[in-house]
This record gives structure tokens, C-alpha cells and sequence, in this order.
């Protein structure tokens, strides 16, 4: 699944080819995705790209009435190419820009979303939202503050979109790894000084993730269709049995939270 830094990657992939730009026609080839495609995503048709960014994994396009939300879900990828190449098989969404390109959605398994957030209102989605983990709102007294007494496992915890948001599955487990902390442990029982390695690690993970242009797995590509090179840095994600490449300890692979975690039991405590 696209992650925070895939999606910054996107962002930054498709925002010189957006800004500025009139949208001249939005095609949508299927309304059935996460969420139903709003007809009213069509109000964003003769205005002008004002601005490009992200929040959590949602990717926005600001135009002066509204802006358009784009989510990549589990196998979402999104390409600028000319308005004129015939779509091909899970091509559902085109962004059509006066410059005879289009931002075209393709997504396969049909989890990723496109909405209408009209000016000065939020959508259910964006509310409750934590902060950015690459800004200065994200710090160790937050995470330490908030884990108090919440006996679940801390890989939960900095997975919480409420608490930080996009500290996915990946990420937290290289983070987990960085800072020496077993993801399986409370988060009520991590001490403020080992908050503070993991805030860091964090920080670190995603901007590492970021300049390698992201992690290409199974679905992830580039906006430009060049893959993510992070994988090669993965210290433990996907590496169970394989030695850690601190220690030679083999990596082991247990499920929280319904999700594959990989941790050193030597390593984190």
C-alpha cells in the first residue's frame, strides 16, 4: 500500500505539470472506488490549479472554489501523460489540463478515492487527523504524553493516524528497528528518553524514504513509472529469518494488528 513518503513522492512527481494549469475536463471512467466519485468533482472544470499538496496519504489539488482528493489506496498510481493516449484497463480517472496532458488515476483493485471538498469545508476523512510527522508539530513530549497508560503494542500506537499520521506499516517497522524499541511492547511502557530515539527515527525513515523516492514493493511506481529504491535499505521489513544486519541475530515475523511485523530479538527490547 502507498505510504506518506509514496505519496510526497507523487506530489512532488505531479506538481510541476499541475500548478498553474486550467482543468479543462475531468473524465471518470468508474465512480465505484472507496468512495463514490461525486458528480460535483466536475465544479473544479475551468479553474485554475492554485496549488499541489498532501495531507497524511491524501494527495490535494487546490483549485479557487474547492480542492480535489485524491487517495492512491492499495494499488493507486497516478501518471501525466498527453490527454490524447487511449486509457488502458484500470485507467478509471483523467484530470484534463490546457496544456493537452491529463493526470490519469489508474488503480486496479478499485481501494484508492477521488472527492470534492468545496472551499471552507472538510471532509469526514480529513477531520481528526494528527500531525505531520516531518514537521515541528511532531515531537517526543506528544507521543510520550498521549501513550500514557495504553497498554496496546507501540507499533499500534505510532501507526494511529490520530496520534501521527503516515507512520505506515513499513515505516514503523524500520523506525521500530532504528530506535531499538520491540514493536510488541505497551506503548504505555516506553520511557520518554526511548520516545525520544523513536521520534527521531521516524523522522529520519520518511525523509530517507522520500529522497530514495519511496519503496516500490509490489504496486508502487513513480509518477514518471520509475520505482521507489528505499527497499534497498530495508533493515528489517520483509527480511524474516534473514540476519539482522546489526547484530546476525535472524529477523523474526510476528502479526499485530493484522499486519506482518519484523523486529530483531536482540536488537529491541
Amino acid at each position: 500500500m502507498p505510504e506518506l513518503p509514496e505519496v510526497e513522492v507523487s506530489r512532488q512527481g505531479v506538481s510541476p505539470w499541475l500548478s498553474d494549469q486550467t482543468i479543462t475536463n475531468i473524465v471518470v471512467r468508474q465512480r465505484q472506488m472507496r468512495w463514490p466519485v461525486p458528480a460535483e468533482i466536475s465544479q473544479a472544470v475551468g479553474q485554475q490549479v492554485l496549488n499541489v499538496n498532501r495531507r497524511a496519504k491524501y494527495l490535494l489539488i487546490e483549485v479557487e472554489t474547492g480542492t480535489i482528493v485524491l487517495h492512491l489506496g492499495m494499488s493507486g498510481k497516478l501518471r501525466v501523460v498527453d490527454a490524447s493516449l487511449p486509457p488502458v484497463k484500470h485507467d478509471h480517472i483523467d484530470i484534463v489540463l490546457g496544456s493537452g496532458k491529463c493526470l490519469r488515476f489508474n488503480d486496479p483493485r478499485r481501494f484508492g478515492a477521488c472527492l470534492w471538498q468545496p472551499e471552507g469545508t472538510q471532509l469526514p476523512q480529513m477531520q481528526n487527523l494528527g500531525p505531520e510527522p516531518l514537521t515541528d508539530a511532531f515531537d517526543e513530549e506528544r507521543l510520550y504524553t498521549l501513550s500514557r497508560q495504553r497498554k496496546g503494542a507501540i507499533k499500534n500506537f505510532v501507526m494511529d493516524n490520530a496520534i501521527v499520521v503516515g507512520v505506515g506499516n513499513i515505516y514503523a517497522n524500520e523506525a521500530l528497528f532504528m530506535a531499538g524499541i520491540d514493536p510488541r511492547r505497551a506503548a504505555g511502557r516506553v520511557s520518554a528518553k526511548r520516545y525520544k530515539l523513536l521520534t527521531a527515527a521516524i523522522k529520519q525513515v520518511l525523509a530517507e524514504a522520500i529522497e530514495q523516492g519511496g519503496t516500490t514493493l509490489k504496486d508502487f511506481a513513480q509518477s514518471d513509472g520509475n520505482p521507489g529504491y528505499f527497499k534497498q535499505k530495508l533493515r528489517v521489513y520483509g527480511r524474516a529469518e534473514a540476519p539482522c544486519l546489526s547484530c546476525q541475530t535472524p529477523i523474526k515475523s510476528v502479526v499485530i494488528g493484522q499486519r506482518n511485523t519484523f523486529y530483531c530479538p536482540s536488537c529491541q527490547r
